[in-house]
């Protein structure tokens, strides 16, 4: 299933020594998606949080359950604890791929290699959420959110490089709610034009 360096072992072991932490068991699920892959969650809970369906076993001094959904997922995952300047944590290395569809594979391909070192010079980045009656449906982050030319980027970069690449897809739907974007990389000027430009922009 899930496995675990002896770096990430020690730690967990070490945690697992808190008072409040007694008899309790490490639960591992995916949360979603996000611009580096997939997004987790790894709590200390009690056993008998464990549901039907879920998977537990012993990882080397302590036991983990993974969330039944997540299983699949997580097959043949590794998980390290890293302390270095750029990364401070557990750290989740998972060969399996973000989708099984064929076509949101293709498409999450293109945000990967096309979009995202775009966008990324901006402070932004794209993330896929699913592909459903070929039309992907992605949300913006970091500095698109909440960006005044966020349909620009959307429709002349994202929309158009997907639809290039992917013939399939007849449509791409932005599902981010931009007004909850707290420190964009672009603000629009009071009774002016956006500030900035796309990179996208044409």
């Amino acid at each position: 299933m899930i496995e675990f360096t002896d770096r990430a072992r020690e730690k967990i072991r070490e945690l697992l020594q808190a008072p409040d932490r007694q008899g309790k068991v490490l639960r591992v699920r995916i949360t979603g998606r996000g611009p580096n892959g997939f997004t987790y969650s790894m709590r200390f809970v009690d056993p008998s949080e464990k549901a039907e369906g879920d998977v537990a076993f012993d990882a080397g001094g302590f036991t983990v359950i993974v969330k039944a959904e997540s299983a699949p997922k997580l097959k043949g995952a590794k998980v390290d604890f890293l302390e270095n300047p750029y990364h401070s944590g557990f750290h989740i290395d998972n060969p399996n791929p973000l989708f099984d569809d064929p076509l949101a594979q293709k498409v999450q391909e293109v945000i990967e290699t096309r979009i995202n070192p775009g966008v990324a010079v901006h402070g932004g980045y794209v993330t896929l959420l699913e592909v459903r009656d070929n039309v992907a449906y992605v949300a913006m982050g970091g500095g698109c959110q909440g960006c005044g030319l966020a349909t620009v980027t959307l429709r002349q970069g994202v929309e158009a490089l997907i639809r290039e690449a992917v013939p399939e897809i007849q449509a791409v739907v932005d599902t981010t709610d931009h007004a909850a974007g707290t420190n964009p990389y672009y603000q629009p000027t009071k009774g002016g034009p956006p500030q900035g430009e796309s990179p996208f922009a044409r």
